[in-house]
């Protein structure tokens, strides 16, 4: 048996004592450590909860603690994390309570008795102008986005812009209405300026009458006079060139924005700044100032004669409709850019003159040099596509022709030839001037060659607007067995005015302009050496044949041509075109073979083409 004295079990009493204290302190401090990491990360939780659930106005307070000066993409941005609602709640109730001529973008008339001074006005701006004077420059505008976007949130730290408006000639309701949308629809602390561009406007208004409102009631606006009328692109150039703010937006000078239109835009820039985003274009009708969607999408494209054209959205973008698509090219007017990646591509080419042109420049070397360009669905703007064009060619020479070759010298590379065989004698004698400076962004930027561009980014392109087409099914002077003097004739309309019956050239197979016209491989009836196409959007009796943009995706414009019964069949609902030879008027009637006036002959007709109608033409829509 072993012996302990009173003194070392004493000792070991103490030491036991001791040994409980020090776990009991550890089991302490472990507990209060667990405590504290679960109440930091509580706090942490609710405090990105709460973040991310701050609406827009209490968010702005926060903001300014943490801004910083100098360019938003100088230095790295956490730009994957807190989103807000950017939606002014307040601003969108005032609206919605708004009554009045034109208000929520309904469309309007103007009283009986102001025919003269109406058309006095549209001969000058190419729109109902005096109806535009009745309405309100801060007039409210129906929200047509798509539902899902009313719950979208973006990125809280957004890029500060600067809104150019190029402009010349422009009315001045249709111009402040432009400047008010911008600056009510948008979060103020993200509009740094506004920049109205005057390009040389003859309009008193315009100048003294102008600059004195902007410094009285538009804080935030500057006027830039330019000395000569130097054309859409040297304007935009000149607004870009004074710029400070963190991103440049490019507007026409008669748009009106729609709700939240402007964090859509901002935010795929903000996550890389060389994306360049366009918002969905909507219509604001020329004639009643309705505010109506033009359509839910498609991506930009252009055919081989450079016109403007648009290919479907493709299976994937159609899945998420609020989510940006990317898109070969821009329509060129509404979009926008990082400062900084604008002007790392060099700007626009200011060889360019007057318009026409830019917006394949910009739009193929923001591809072929790394960068990327995305239509926003969830952010849209009203444009009004004109009557008709008012203004004259300032330079009174083809600067069109001449802005084209310089665009295909510098980026097309052996696709170019494909643009100069439609025109080739005009192409061959065009000089392009001195193109060494768009050279030499393009080899300091290690760009692209334009095949990836056509294999990559527009794949399919050559499908839909093949290089080389097939023959027409029938083209020249077109007229009806009812009165064989008379010819369809465009009567020198433009888009969205009818057509109808003139005295025939005496040349059918190649008559002059307004009288030449080709049943396409399109399968569409087109102005033949231009862009606009036969278009019957209503029904019933008499419904009228308007020109408008060719689409090439049938619809409203699919045209067929049976040689047995000479009748041109639109779409397949078997409606015929008809005509009134002593009022002069053509539309669109139920097909009735007895009728003399639903009887037509072509210049020329492409019988075998038309025999293999289904295999000769474009894919036929479903």
């Amino acid at each position: 048996m072993v012996f302990i004295s009173t003194a070392t079990k004493s000792k070991l009493k103490r030491v036991r004592i001791l040994t409980m204290r020090r776990n009991c302190m550890s089991f302490t401090k472990l507990a209060l450590i667990v405590m504290i990491t679960v109440g930091i990360t509580i706090y942490l939780l609710k405090t990105l909860d709460l973040l991310n659930n701050l609406d827009h106005a209490t968010f702005h307070k926060m903001r300014a603690a943490y801004l910083r000066k100098g360019s938003f993409f100088d230095e790295p941005r956490n730009v994957r994390g807190i989103k807000i609602d950017w939606h002014d709640y307040d601003y969108i109730k005032k609206e919605q309570e708004r009554v009045g001529t034109g208000e929520q973008g309904k469309p309007s008339q103007l009283d009986p008795g102001q025919d003269e001074l109406q058309d006095k006005l549209f001969k000058r701006n190419g729109f109902n102008a005096l109806l535009s004077d009745q309405i309100s420059v801060n007039r409210s505008v129906l929200d047509i986005r798509h539902p899902d976007c009313k719950n979208k949130k973006y990125l809280a730290e957004l890029p500060t812009v600067s809104v150019v408006f190029p402009f010349y000639n422009e009315h001045w309701s249709t111009l402040l209405r432009s400047v008010y949308s911008v600056l009510n629809r948008s979060p103020p602390e993200l509009i740094a300026e506004i920049i109205l561009v005057d390009d040389c406007s003859t309009k008193d208004f315009l100048k003294g009458p102008l600059d004195r409102y902007v410094k009285k009631y538009l804080p935030k606006v500057q006027v830039i006079h330019l000395p000569e009328r130097s054309g859409l692109i040297t304007a935009r150039l000149a607004g870009a060139k004074v710029a400070t703010a963190d991103v440049l937006i490019f507007l026409d000078s008669h748009i009106e924005t729609n709700i939240n239109w402007l964090p859509p835009l901002l935010e795929p820039i903000a996550e890389n700044y060389k994306v360049c985003v366009c918002p969905f274009i909507d219509v604001v009708s020329w004639s009643t100032f309705e505010y109506r969607a033009q359509d839910e999408g498609a991506r930009g494209a252009f055919d081989w004669k450079f016109f403007y054209k648009r290919l479907p959205l493709l299976p994937e973008d159609k899945k998420n409709p609020t989510k940006p698509f990317a898109s070969p090219v821009m329509a060129g007017g509404l979009f926008a850019i990082s400062t900084k990646f604008f002007w790392e591509l060099g700007g626009y080419d200011e060889g360019l003159d007057i318009w026409g042109g830019e917006q394949y420049e910009l739009s193929f070397k923001i591809w072929q040099c790394g960068g990327a360009m995305y239509d926003a669905p969830c952010s849209r703007v009203g444009h009004i596509y004109r009557g008709y064009a008012p203004f004259d060619n300032p330079r009174k020479k083809d600067f069109l022709t001449r802005n084209y070759k310089r665009v295909a010298e510098v980026w097309m590379d052996e696709y170019k030839e494909y643009l100069y065989m439609r025109h080739p004698v005009k192409f061959q004698n065009t000089d392009v001037g001195d193109i060494s400076a768009q050279l030499a962004v393009r080899e300091r930027l290690q760009c692209k060659p334009f095949k990836w561009f056509i294999e990559n980014v527009a794949f399919d392109l050559l499908e839909k607007y093949p290089p080389i087409e097939p023959p027409d099914f029938a083209y020249g002077a077109v007229w009806s067995e009812a009165d064989p003097s008379l010819c369809i004739d465009t009567l020198n309309h433009g888009e969205n005015q009818p057509v109808g019956l003139y005295a025939c050239a005496s040349n059918k197979k190649t008559p002059q302009g307004n009288q030449n016209f080709a049943l396409s491989w399109y399968r569409d009836i087109r102005v033949k050496f231009g862009d606009l196409c036969f278009d019957v959007s209503a029904g019933g009796k008499d419904a009228p044949v308007n020109l408008y943009n060719c689409h090439g995706g049938q619809g409203n414009q699919l045209f067929r041509y049976d040689v047995n019964t000479k009748n041109i069949i639109l779409g397949k609902n078997h409606r015929c075109l008809d005509c009134n030879p002593s009022e002069r008027k053509v539309f669109v009637n139920p097909c009735d073979t007895s009728k003399d006036t639903q009887r037509w002959n072509w210049g020329h007709v492409n019988e075998t083409a038309l025999a293999n109608w289904d295999k000769h033409g474009s894919k036929l829509v479903e």
